[in-house]
């Protein structure tokens, strides 16, 4: 059968101001779009034709001769998912199954936490940074929506603190999130980070600034453009991360990025160039490496990506060619 692109459950307009009309005209009409093409391209005059998307994903997984078609139906997958886990006015408490499961199982917060550090407890396993989870955007249009942003990232880096986590990974605003002007935006996320950052200091963690490619974030593209807001918020509370996915497409140099992050980075996320494991494209790991260590880094490195193949035999590939690629760094 031929796959069609799914129609969206609401306008293109419908969830403004969170994402712009055109931040989903791009993402449904055209990077969705490109995946259900590739994925009737790629299955064409196979046997894979004449079943569902979720048949060819179950008959792909794991098969390393047809990764390309595992991802692209995948892909298929989890965009038409993700439209269908928005709705215009949504947000708020989780409520029916998913409240109950969670209500029973961890409680609260709180109650999470705990179940966390007791399953840490007397494990070679430490809590690297926390991703997002928090409400609006620091930089969004109305101060009511930046406040709500403050305020759970309050309630995140608490939880931070008490699992002895690095930081809170945020990024200030995504591509159509915010219509604030550069300087006005920028004197704004500066106030708003040394409030932050107090409160991130006294519970023993911090936020954690995250450069994004232009694609994704204009307003913060650049690890040196993070810590020059670093510097100038001048808090303990407020640091910064490095991608290697987003500095191949918006750094000239990663260890010349990572020499400016310098004393305020606390994260690096571990991709290739196309998101995969280092390792399965020609993404070299040998310079910002360097850089890395030239800072005395001596923090957290986590992967945030995706995996060609059978993740059982690719993780550790994956490990030993980047304990060699900062051997060579040495060099």
């Amino acid at each position: 059968m031929a796959f069609a692109l799914p129609a969206l459950p609401y306008a293109e307009d419908a969830l403004e101001p969170h994402y712009s009309a055109r931040t989903i005209g791009f993402h449904h009409g055209k990077h969705h779009a490109a995946y259900v093409k590739n994925l009737n391209d790629l299955a064409a005059g196979t046997e894979l034709a004449s079943k569902s998307l979720e048949e060819i994903i179950r008959a792909t997984a794991g098969d390393a001769a047809r990764t390309a078609v595992f991802n692209n139906a995948a892909q298929v997958w989890n965009h038409t998912f993700f439209w269908s886990s928005m709705r215009p006015g949504g947000g708020g408490e989780p409520g029916g199954a998913l409240a109950a499961a969670m209500a029973r199982d961890f409680g609260s917060v709180a109650a999470c936490v705990e179940a966390l550090k007791k399953d840490l407890e007397g494990r070679p396993i430490k809590m690297s940074a926390i991703c997002a989870g928090y409400d609006k955007c620091l930089l969004a249009d109305e101060e009511a929506d930046r406040r709500r942003a403050v305020d759970t990232m309050k309630e995140i880096l608490t939880a931070a603190g008490a699992l002895g986590s690095p930081g809170m990974i945020a990024v200030p605003a995504f591509n159509g999130q915010s219509n604030l002007h550069f300087p006005e935006a920028r004197k704004i996320l500066i106030d708003l980070l040394k409030e932050i950052g107090e409160f991130a200091a006294a519970a023993n963690t911090r936020i954690l600034l995250e450069p994004l490619n232009r694609g994704e974030c204009m307003f913060l593209r650049l690890v040196a453009d993070a810590a020059a807001i670093c510097r100038d918020v001048n808090s303990p509370g407020v640091g910064l991360m490095g991608d290697f996915y987003h500095m191949c497409i918006e750094e000239t140099s990663d260890e010349g990025a990572f020499l400016s992050g310098g004393q305020y980075t606390h994260h690096v996320h571990l991709a290739s160039r196309r998101r995969v494991m280092p390792g399965q494209d020609e993404r070299s790991f040998v310079s910002g490496f360097r850089g890395l260590q030239r800072i005395g880094y001596t923090d957290y490195c986590s992967f945030e990506c995706g995996c060609d193949g059978d993740r059982e035999v690719e993780i550790p590939k994956a490990v030993k060619f980047l304990q060699a690629q900062w051997e060579e760094a040495k060099g």
